[in-house]
């Protein structure tokens, strides 16, 4: 399976691009709803997305390309090619959160009712954007055996997908989505059952910790540091992060509000 959409004379289209691309406008879509329902300032949020956004790519790869960094010294010029892979989400959160709690200090707005609406829409965005993986064939597991993925019930397509240079490999991006999107739907219902400001970051950093640090258990392309995962490193810490939101939550509305 080709990792290319589309090709017309110098323009190249990969999936993997338009995967994070859908994922990102759905986000966003959900994103907008929420701060229409509570009649928050729109302007405050476009000038914070185009932050996240541009700040959260740049930290997604700057973090591959750290821990990929004797690669990258010896091909720079692959550094800015991400549609050839390589955007390590916890770089983005890390990068996210760092231009979301600044923004939020230079406006005196609570940063965690900010959050709180970035959580949903970034977990469904990520599950979303697992799959371009799947067409750059990165993101997989372990070497498997056709009839093992065969009794896990998972589609042809996707174990076809998964048949690299000669052997079956454990489709952990699939995984992973799935994971992020049963995420996102308990974070509908805790959104709409509990009003504490922090709950739904906490909520995320401890659900998305968790399948991390296990599915991470299964990878085989993970970015290593001292022959220690990293990812697992990280989730971890996050983990305890999201704990400690949790218990420090208070209940309040959101409220940035529109200007009169």
């Amino acid at each position: 399976m080709s990792n290319i959409a589309l090709s017309i004379g110098p323009i190249t289209i990969y999936w993997y691009s338009i995967m994070i691309i859908i994922g990102t406008v759905i986000g966003l879509i959900i994103l907008f709803c929420e701060v229409k329902k509570n009649k928050m300032n729109i302007n405050f949020f476009y000038d914070l997305i185009f932050y996240v956004m541009l700040f959260g790519i740049i930290g997604a790869r700057i973090y591959y390309v750290l821990f990929n960094l004797d690669y990258y010294m010896t091909y720079p010029s692959e550094i800015i090619k991400i549609w050839h892979g390589g955007l390590a989400i916890h770089g983005g959160i890390l990068s996210g959160f760092l231009v979301i709690y600044l923004y939020c200090k230079k406006h005196n707005v609570n940063m965690f009712k900010v959050t709180d609406l970035f959580a949903v829409s970034v977990i469904i965005a990520q599950s979303i954007g697992r799959w371009g993986n799947f067409f750059n064939k990165e993101a997989y597991g372990m070497v498997t055996s056709l009839s093992k993925l065969k009794s896990c019930h998972i589609p042809t397509f996707v174990i076809n997908g998964m048949y690299i240079d000669g052997n079956y490999y454990q489709p952990t991006f699939l995984y992973e989505s799935i994971w992020n999107l049963i995420g996102f739907i308990i974070m509908l219902i805790i959104r709409r059952k509990n009003n504490k400001i922090g709950t739904l970051t906490g909520f995320y950093l401890i659900w998305y910790s968790i399948g991390r640090c296990f599915i991470e258990y299964f990878r085989s392309d993970s970015l290593m540091f001292l022959n220690i995962k990293v990812a697992q490193i990280v989730s971890i810490i996050l983990f305890f992060v999201g704990i400690f939101i949790i218990l420090k939550s208070k209940g309040s509305e959101y409220c940035v509000k529109k200007k009169n």
